[in-house]
């Protein structure tokens, strides 16, 4: 996943500084994933509540971003060009709506309440909510690279 991010960094990152800083809290999302992965989830400490309500609040302040600026921005400049990214992100859109959902979902979970049963659930909390941000972050690429490609010749050619 940390990969990917990199790979999309260096491929996209100079598109638009809204977009550069969104991938880096892309990455520093996944970092708090990872950090989370490798935690002991049953130590119901202050330490480990803390980490997943940071967590919590970086993937919201990340999907908001997204939702609220980056696809806007995208949507928009697909509507000035008028060549065909209006199309996908139509498709791809409503597809990332319901990954945010599922992200609000963990998020109502663990933010704010990390009691002993929901810390003893995390293991298959973040299993799945890393399977829900792997797939928002392979649509997400797909609307960047999609967009930037088709603006990137129409301004050059």
């Amino acid at each position: 996943m940390l990969e990917g991010c990199k790979n999309a960094r260096e491929r996209w990152g100079g598109v638009h500084k809204l977009i550069d800083n969104w991938l880096t809290a892309r990455q520093e999302l996944i970092v708090q994933y990872c950090n989370l992965l490798a935690s002991k989830p049953l130590a119901a400490d202050y330490a480990l509540g803390q980490q997943v309500q940071d967590f919590c609040q970086s993937m919201m302040d990340y999907c908001s971003t997204g939702h609220f600026e980056i696809y806007e921005q995208l949507i928009r400049e697909a509507k000035e060009f008028d060549d065909g990214g209006l199309e996908l992100a139509r498709q791809l859109v409503p597809k990332l709506d319901a990954l945010t959902g599922r992200c609000v979902d963990f998020n109502d979970s663990y933010d704010e309440r990390c009691g002993f049963e929901q810390l003893a659930q995390l293991p298959a909390a973040l299993s799945a909510i890393g399977e829900v941000l792997e797939d928002r972050f392979e649509l997400e690429d797909q609307l960047i690279a999609r967009l930037h490609t088709i603006h990137r010749e129409l301004v050059t050619g």
